[in-house]
């Protein structure tokens, strides 16, 4: 039976050559890491995949939501760009609703890779 494929994974990169993303991942403890590696794999393999694991957050935005074992609630914003999904920002939720800051930071980084 054939596998299916996943959808490509690649972390939004700055001009100076800086991965906020992958920064941001490396910096977690690994049992954290590992949970939010999983939920992404959700998303690459299993495309479309909704709530509780990805919600739309408009504009070809979307949230990757994952519960942490350190009792916490990680979001790694998304978008999709020539077949490939696209982390944009991370960050760990503090309040019910997401930071207005962090959704223009992935909507402005989502409009640098697609303009």
């Amino acid at each position: 039976m054939d596998r299916p494929k996943p959808i490509p994974l690649v972390f939004w990169k700055s001009l100076s050559g800086h991965e906020p993303v992958r920064e941001w991942l490396n910096e977690l403890p690994r049992e954290d890491q590992r949970t939010i590696g999983r939920d992404i794999a959700k998303v690459q393999f299993g495309w479309p995949i909704g709530l509780p694991v990805c919600r739309p957050m408009g504009k070809g935005l979307w949230e990757v939501r994952s519960s942490l074992p350190s009792h916490r609630e990680a979001r790694v914003m998304v978008g999709f760009h020539d077949g490939m999904l696209i982390a944009l920002s991370a960050f760990i939720k503090k309040t019910q609703t997401t930071p207005a800051g962090e959704l223009a930071l992935a909507r402005q980084r989502l409009k640098e890779v697609t303009s």
